[in-house]
């Protein structure tokens, strides 16, 4: 990727990014405990998940793309959040961005657009679970008016250690 700033395009996922949003994905699975998976994906393995968001309802699937060449710089998505009834007006929300894409507002955009889709939803709060430490994320779901609201200590173990995740939410 070259490193002059190129107009970013943000829309919904479709069925032909499957394959770009998994070696995305991909990468936080090998080499980053930021995603509590621990086995790289197909993308066969991936599409149930590609298509559980919509073009329109409360799960969405937003892209980011580089405005000349199409490339997938990122991803946000909602998702439920439990599945029991319940909790039907909640979602859990989360944003990757490409390798080597950081600190150019693609998150922002992202989140941005999700959130500008979730408005007329019939949605209560947002969630979002961060692996901590991860600065870059703290700060932008704080950006979004996101509040911690708890840490779970060392609930998950991935390259041979115990990682906390730090709770937010969001009123929607």
């Amino acid at each position: 990727m070259s490193s002059e700033r190129t107009e970013v395009q943000v829309r919904p996922g479709v069925e032909s990014d499957l394959e770009a949003l998994t070696d995305l994905y991909n990468h936080y699975v090998r080499e980053t405990p930021i995603t509590f998976d621990t086995v790289a994906f197909t993308a066969e393995e991936r599409r149930p998940w590609l298509l559980s968001h919509p073009v329109d309802g409360p799960y969405r699937l937003m892209v980011a793309t580089s405005g000349d060449s199409q490339e997938i710089l990122g991803y946000a998505t909602s998702s439920p959040y439990r599945a029991k009834p319940a909790y039907g007006t909640s979602v859990e929300v989360t944003v990757y961005v490409a390798p080597g894409t950081g600190r150019r507002g693609i998150g922002t955009l992202l989140y941005k657009a999700l959130f500008e889709a979730l408005a007329d939803q019939d949605l209560h709060r947002a969630y979002a679970g961060i692996a901590q430490p991860n600065e870059a994320s703290t700060r932008l779901h704080e950006r979004f008016d996101f509040r911690h609201v708890g840490t779970y200590r060392e609930v998950g173990r991935k390259f041979g250690r115990y990682w906390d995740v730090a709770w937010y939410e969001k009123a929607l």
